[in-house]
């Protein structure tokens, strides 16, 4: 959607350059997970260097000399560490923590101000379950939606504010699938469930929806008669081409399935009375094309 209103939105309306900027931000997201991934390492970092502070004291006090090592030694996070391909991506990407030293001070200060902390740090359970749902549990309460994280990612990338609300599900879930016995090569989550298939409906749906501009436009201006096309939100009518070459032109998705999806993301990304709008216009629409056999679905196209 935001590269079709880039495309739309340009001069020049270059198709391949466009989706060569298209499959870039998507693989950007991953630099964005593991981001957030390493971010839990560097938690552990500022933890170990807070502990070699205090001892450092003029005057440590006996907790300070003998700290509670739980944290800095969570099974979970010594996993992490030692993953190869955490490891790779960080060097192939170019990701690190190293300069940010006070941002992740501040969210650790947070997390050891939390009641969880207190729990976890005091507990006699050392069991590998405890350690990794601690993490999982300080990640979705303290890192996940934490304010200047989030507009640190914001400044490195705009559509991070975005997709944060995506990679976000995948650390928890990357969390929840290690394993005690999991080795240093045990895999991360890939971006794509199946990278050929996804491209490739990405790129169709890309492409149809530039190339079917003009006719889309029509059908939607068929139904809207009392309005000019040009007058209404530009991300109503981008969202209803999009849904519209869906339909036509993906045999395999079921038409309810386009509807909903189209619908969840104007509730985020246009007006609060779009989704009403858009409905209506795609319901007229679609009930036009069954009308005429337009419907061309196939295997689990066919699901209504």
């Amino acid at each position: 959607m935001q590269a079709l209103y880039g495309f739309f939105q340009s001069d020049t309306r270059d198709l391949p350059r466009s989706e060569r900027e298209l499959f870039n931000g998507i693989d950007k997201i991953y630099d964005l997970y593991i981001y957030q991934l390493a971010f839990l390492l560097e938690l552990k970092h500022v933890a170990t260097t807070l502990i070699e502070e205090a001892k450092n004291k003029r005057l440590p006090t006996k907790e300070d000399l003998e700290p509670n090592l739980k944290f800095i030694e969570n099974k979970f996070l010594t996993q992490l560490e030692e993953n190869i391909h955490l490891k790779r991506e960080m060097n192939n990407r170019k990701i690190s923590w190293n300069n940010e030293f006070e941002l992740v001070r501040k969210v650790f200060n947070n997390i050891r101000a939390g009641e969880e902390f207190g729990k976890y740090m005091n507990t006699s359970d050392d069991s590998y379950k405890t350690h990794r749902n601690f993490i999982a549990e300080i990640f979705k309460e303290y890192v996940a939606d934490f304010e200047l994280l989030n507009h640190f990612y914001e400044e490195r990338n705009l559509h991070w504010g975005d997709d944060i609300y995506l990679v976000n599900p995948m650390i928890v879930k990357t969390i929840e699938t290690f394993k005690e016995n999991a080795t240093p090569d045990f895999s991360l989550l890939p971006l794509y469930k199946d990278r050929e298939e996804d491209e490739q409906f990405v790129k169709d749906l890309f492409r149809q929806t530039a190339m079917q501009d003009e006719e889309t436009k029509k059908l939607i201006g068929e139904k809207t008669k009392n309005w000019e096309v040009e007058r209404i939100a530009m991300m109503d009518v981008l969202l209803m081409q999009m849904a519209i070459t869906e339909v036509l032109y993906f045999s395999n998705i079921p038409v309810k399935v386009t509807l909903n999806e189209f619908i969840e993301i104007s509730k985020t990304y246009s007006t609060p009375k779009s989704k009403v709008f858009i409905n209506g216009i795609l319901d007229k629409l679609i009930a036009d094309f069954k009308k005429e056999n337009k419907l061309n679905k196939t295997g689990r196209g066919l699901m209504e």
